[in-house]
Formats: C-alpha cells, structure tokens, sequence
C-alpha cells in the first residue's frame, strides 16, 4: 500500500512531458518514486510467503494494482 497516492500521482502527472496515458503515468511513477515501488513489491512478497498452504487470499501483483490505481485516478482527473 502506498501512502499519499494522490498527492504521488499529481507530482507524476506534472512530470510529464506528453498526455497522460496508463502507461506513461506507470513509467513515469517508477522513474520517480523508486522507493514507493520497491517497498509494493517488498509487501507484495512477504504477504505471498505468509500465506498457509491451502488459503488463498487474493492479492494483486504490485503491477496490476499500481495501475489499477493509476487508471481510477485518471478519470477521477477528467
């Protein structure tokens, strides 16, 4: 889970130089916020270890979710 995504996805839209699609605000969001990703994956993987055999908990994988997140965030913008 990322903290401030808002205000995250904002700053990453600034950024660009081109309009903002899924795929540039994504690439763009890695190029910036290194730390944020890293720390989604690092979550990621300690949630799938900690799963007991049997038990299936649906998580996304940090790429689908980040770009979930980016895509509700766009057409919030429009």
């Amino acid at each position: 889970m990322i903290i401030n995504k808002e205000e995250l996805f904002q700053k990453t839209l600034e950024a660009l130089k081109e309009k903002p699609t899924e795929q540039n605000m994504f690439n763009k969001f890695l190029d910036l916020y290194p730390a944020e990703w890293k720390q989604l994956k690092v979550t990621f993987s300690k949630f799938n270890r900690s799963k007991q055999f049997g038990k299936t908990i649906p998580l996304p994988r940090p790429e689908v979710s980040i770009r979930k997140d980016i895509r509700v965030w766009l057409k919030k913008q429009q």
